[in-house]
């Protein structure tokens, strides 16, 4: 069990590399107030067969991946090793929070989606930061 559970990891680094994802939501916030950009966490389990698929076809879209590196800031936390922050709810997996650079919950949502589907919620989290900044923007005048 735990030469499966390490050789998940290593699959789940060697993952992680092809969007330069990030462990670390701290300095993933403080990149996104640099870049002006969203932030992306996907909540996953070293066991989990839903969050391999989520990677092995969502996550494989040229489109999808495209999107996520110009828009977004993107951290992967395994639930089992990694910290997570205490407003993120991990159980089940896999998990998807859109914040802005403030960790403001933008838009979140549960489980396996297709590549449509996760367009729809980076459309969410994108119009929902819109409209925020907007009432931000009406508070200030």
């Amino acid at each position: 069990m735990k030469k499966l559970l390490l050789l998940l990891v290593l699959l789940t680094s060697l993952f992680s590399a092809e969007l330069g994802w990030q462990d670390d939501y701290t300095q993933a916030l403080l990149d996104a107030k640099k870049e002006k950009k969203l932030v992306y966490t996907l909540i996953t389990s070293a066991t989990c067969g839903w969050c391999q698929k989520f990677k092995n076809t969502t996550l494989q879209d040229n489109k999808v991946i495209q999107r996520l590196e110009k828009e977004f800031i993107t951290v992967q936390l395994v639930r089992d090793f990694d910290n997570i922050p205490e407003h993120f709810e991990t159980s089940p997996v896999p998990r998807h929070y859109f914040t802005d650079s403030n960790g403001v919950i933008l838009y979140n949502s549960l489980g396996h989606r297709d590549e449509d589907t996760f367009q729809a919620f980076m459309d969410n989290a994108q119009e929902k930061f819109e409209i925020n900044k907007e009432k931000e923007n009406k508070g200030k005048q």
